[in-house]
Order: structure tokens, then sequence, then C-alpha cells
């Protein structure tokens, strides 16, 4: 009796262990959501991507609505195109904009969808022409501190000798004051 107490009690910590791990699986590919609704596809060109992946959400409001699909490469514009698949449940006028944004400061970059006006709705194949790349952390400081120093160094006198000499109140001042002590 005490034997099969113990062995329902190892069985439970390894099945529990099992399921953490599977979670941290999910967790890890970005697959803890999954969904198995029917989707449309939709196609986005970006001239960034930044650290977008397959699988990153589709964002509208903060709602999740659909996930990155795939990303691939146009040889003949060089841009990135992403395929995202939205749920069908919800509907986004054709001329909807996104843009990848990122959670938080150095957090997972997701696409957020705004949209548009039109009463013409998205459907499977379209493409949304009005988009956003990603904002490149690294190429954001650098241009901060290449305006930094940019101010800082026109700030700073010329250190010529010939600039900081004093400049006559008036121009022809030296050759009048030259020309009236001349006829004395």
């Amino acid at each position: 009796m005490k034997k099969t107490a113990l062995d329902f009690w190892v069985g439970l910590f390894v099945v529990l262990g099992f399921v953490a791990l599977l979670f941290l699986a999910l967790k890890a590919g970005n697959m803890s959501s999954l969904s198995f609704q029917p989707t449309y596809a939709v196609k986005l060109k970006f001239d960034n991507i930044g650290g977008l992946k397959a699988r990153a959400p589709v964002k509208s409001a903060g709602v999740t609505v659909g996930r990155v699909g795939s990303i691939g490469f146009d040889q003949n514009t060089y841009q990135a195109v992403v395929t995202i698949d939205i749920d069908k449940q919800f509907g986004f006028p054709k001329d909807s904009s996104a843009k990848i944004l990122t959670s938080g400061l150095l957090g997972e970059q997701y696409i957020g969808l705004e949209p548009g006006g039109d009463d013409q709705m998205l459907k499977n194949g379209d493409t949304i022409s009005m988009t956003q790349s990603a904002v490149v952390l690294e190429n954001l400081i650098g241009q901060f501190l290449y305006n930094k120093a940019a101010d800082s160094g026109a700030s700073k006198p010329p250190a010529s000798p010939a600039a900081t000499a004093p400049a006559p109140a008036f121009p022809g001042a030296a050759s009048a004051m030259g020309a009236s002590s001349a006829g004395q």
C-alpha cells in the first residue's frame, strides 16, 4: 500500500514536469496562443523588419487579431515581404495601415494594424500598401549621439586668431582716421 502511494506521487511529479516543459517550449516557440480558427492571408512590404519573427502577433488596438505567417525577400524591390494571417472574425478595410512596433523598450516585435475608412474589406491575397518599418534601437541611438555631437560642435567659438580680433565699429573707420591725421 505504501509503495503505490509513493509511485502515484512520483508519477504525478513526472507528469507535472512534462507539462512545465511543454509550456516552456510553446512559449519559446511563440506558439502559446495557437488558434485553429480560419484565417485570411494579407501581404505587407517593409524596408526593414528589424527583429520581427514568424509567429509574431498581429495586433489592433492591443488585441491579437492574427499572426505573422511567413517572412520573405523581394529581389526586385529589395524589400522584406511579410505575410500575416488574420483571423476571419476580424475584418479590416482595404486602406488599413501596418507598422512594426515593439512591446516595451526591448520587448518582442509585433505588427500593429490601424484600420482605415474604406467600405471594402481586405480579403485573402490582398496587399496593404501603407506600411512603416521597424525602428531599430541602434540606429536611433546613433542618430541621437550624432545630433548631440553636431550641436556641441556648433556651439564652440572658432579658435582662429583673426576671428577673435575686434572688428571696427563701421566699415571705412580705419581709413577715415588715417586721412584725417595725415592732413594735420
